[in-house]
């Protein structure tokens, strides 16, 4: 009875053990400034600018969030959805977020999806909207597990997506508006609380893609599974 006791709590001890290698842990940091690591708070548009990264998913958000799958849900709870028909068309961004891992392309690109999240990003394509490419931070000298996006509005096809006019204030703004408080997709409610930060964009136009001037502030979102 003793032996079979044992290899009971062995046995519990090592699906422990596993389940919290392969669970999403909560971090204990919100972020990391790219900057006191070599990085920047605008990634690599390939045209001798920058698109702002002006909204942060904090790296305190619940941990399923934070995964590929789990930011790609929560995106569709506030309006947008992987690229019309899987076909991105552009070469990838790429950004570097001081953590140790350097230049890194883009880990997805989502795009509003007027209601649809199956086909709705096809009409974004056309028409124009919202939409946001993103970088994880997660290297070994800078571990937050925050999500940097860079979001802006663009154009339509016919004006080659180019970024409407103030495109990424505008594009924040949209997408902080939409994800503030309750939202909720497949059955998993979410609280989104925001708060924004100053310091870490200039102000202005100077390094920008397009010369298209910023406001300087970043959008830290704090999202919970409830």
């Amino acid at each position: 009875m003793v032996a079979l006791s044992f290899k009971v709590f062995a046995a519990a001890l090592y699906f422990t053990a596993v389940s919290a290698l392969f669970t999403p842990q909560r971090r204990s940091t919100a972020f990391f400034n790219p900057a006191d690591g070599g990085g920047s708070m605008l990634d690599n548009a390939g045209s001798g600018g920058g698109e702002p990264l002006n909204v942060i998913i904090s790296g305190l958000s619940s941990p399923a969030v934070l995964t590929d799958s789990g930011i790609l849900n929560f995106a569709k709870a506030i309006g947008f959805s992987t690229e019309c028909l899987g076909i991105h068309i552009g070469d990838p961004q790429s950004a570097n977020l001081g953590d140790g891992h350097g230049s890194v392309n883009q880990t997805t690109e989502l795009r509003q999806d007027f209601s649809d999240p199956n086909l709705g990003t096809c009409l974004e394509s056309a028409i124009g909207g919202n939409h946001f490419r993103i970088y994880r931070q997660n290297g070994p000298t800078a571990n937050s597990g925050a999500l940097f996006l860079a979001v802006s509005k663009e154009e339509n096809a016919a004006q080659s997506h180019t970024i409407v006019p103030d495109g990424y204030d505008i594009g924040r703004n949209l997408l902080v508006a939409s994800a503030v408080g309750a939202t909720s997709f497949n059955g998993v409610n979410y609280m989104t609380v925001a708060q924004n930060v100053t310091g870490l964009l200039p102000i202005g136009s100077a390094g920008i893609n397009h010369g298209i001037a910023i406001d300087g502030v970043v959008t830290l979102l704090t999202v919970t599974i409830v």
